[in-house]
């Protein structure tokens, strides 16, 4: 099923997992301890959800939406608070430069209730050590959602262990590999010897700047995926890489436009929100191959009121022809999902300083390899108090 088959119901704005906090922050509570400024920043806020169809979890997931013909109950109703956050920054002048470090956490550990480790970093002289935004991906094509998850098919918009650069707009990162990117299936392997591993951090470039009214960006990523193959005693390897462009454009007052696209090979995660999480599989020959992902964003935002219209779409494919055709995968097979779309349509005001209120409606697709799809409809409402 595609995106363009019948809009069943309307749908509204959804702020970005980089709008709340940027909007928490902004309001954070400082105060000073000798040369040190600190912050404390977050805010509480509150998810109502009412899936139509599907219950697809406390955001959407879209491996959860039922394919036509399937039976299964429809209505269901959640409130959260998982999404409320609290985090620590501080800023210390030091030696010509400025030391600024931050740790953040949520609740959505463990599914949800739980709290996690959101940030915890450090950035000295343009050198960032710890966790943080993956330098791959990027907010600037991502239009305001509030379902956390957000748009399909940009670069990912997540969090990992890293050492970054950053001088003028251009920054270059050694990051965990087989995390956010995940690695390679090995569901067909011929032993338990055969077993998955990474030797190389993953290496992401990006390129930051601006033109007048617009924002743009270019990352890429470079990695390797390999496993140990028992019966050969050697390990079996092959190159990942992807690129994504995004940008964002204020083209008259109170009216912006957002896109970015994303395509490569072994991206895996790499892709936001990706069909099929596996970077690569191994081929009945024995041989490590790359799963071919592409994707891409494109929205608007309004300014009404005291508030933002925000109308976004996106697409996330993977090419499962090759693994599938093959039957070089238990796990991946004709009944995967290759292509995920979505629709948000949302309305977010703020009727005073560190208070957000929002609804919206959301589209969401997802079709198989075999050609099965299905779709189903979510709407949720927010309110958010920042501190």
């Amino acid at each position: 099923m595609t995106i363009q088959k019948t809009f069943k119901k309307a749908s509204l704005f959804s702020a970005s997992a980089l709008a709340l906090a940027v909007a928490s922050s902004s309001h954070a509570v400082d105060f000073e301890v000798g040369n040190t400024t600190a912050s404390v920043y977050g805010y509480a806020k509150l998810d109502m959800i009412y899936d139509v169809d599907a219950d697809l979890g406390s955001a959407v997931t879209r491996s959860s939406i039922r394919l036509d013909g399937e039976n299964g109950s429809d209505g269901h109703a959640d409130f959260l608070a998982y999404q409320s956050r609290i985090g620590f920054k501080t800023s210390t002048p030091l030696k010509g430069s400025t030391l600024n470090t931050t740790i953040e956490g949520d609740f959505y550990g463990a599914g949800g209730g739980e709290f996690r480790l959101r940030h915890a970093f450090g950035e000295w002289n343009g050198i960032l050590a710890g966790q943080t935004w993956t330098n791959f991906g990027g907010f600037l094509g991502m239009t305001p959602a509030i379902d956390f998850n957000s748009q399909p098919g940009q670069a990912n918009i997540s969090r990992q262990s890293q050492l970054r650069y950053t001088t003028n707009g251009f920054s270059v990162a050694l990051e965990d590999p087989g995390t956010i990117g995940t690695n390679l299936d090995i569901s067909n392997r011929t032993t338990d010897e055969d077993t998955v591993k990474s030797s190389l951090p993953d290496l992401t470039l990006r390129y930051q700047a601006s033109a007048g009214n617009v924002k743009y960006a270019a990352s890429t990523v470079m990695r390797q995926l390999e496993y140990y193959n028992a019966a050969r005693d050697s390990d079996e390897s092959t190159f990942g890489w992807g690129i994504n462009l995004e940008a964002s454009a204020e083209v008259a007052e109170g009216i912006t436009l957002r896109g970015a696209v994303t395509h490569g090979d072994g991206l895996g995660g790499y892709l936001w929100l990706p069909p099929t999480t596996q970077a690569g599989y191994i081929d009945n020959s024995g041989d490590a191959e790359g799963i071919e992902g592409s994707g891409g964003t494109i929205g608007i935002s309004m300014a009404a009121g005291s508030g933002n219209i925000n109308l976004a779409y996106g697409i996330s494919t993977v090419d499962l022809d090759d693994v599938v055709d093959e039957g070089s995968s238990t796990a991946i097979t004709a009944n995967s999902n290759d292509k995920y779309e979505g629709i948000h349509l949302n309305y977010i005001w703020s009727p005073a300083d560190r208070i957000s209120y929002g609804i919206e409606a959301g589209y969401h697709t997802r079709e198989t390899h075999a050609g099965d799809d299905g779709d189903a409809i979510r709407i949720q409402g927010m309110a958010m108090y920042s501190f």
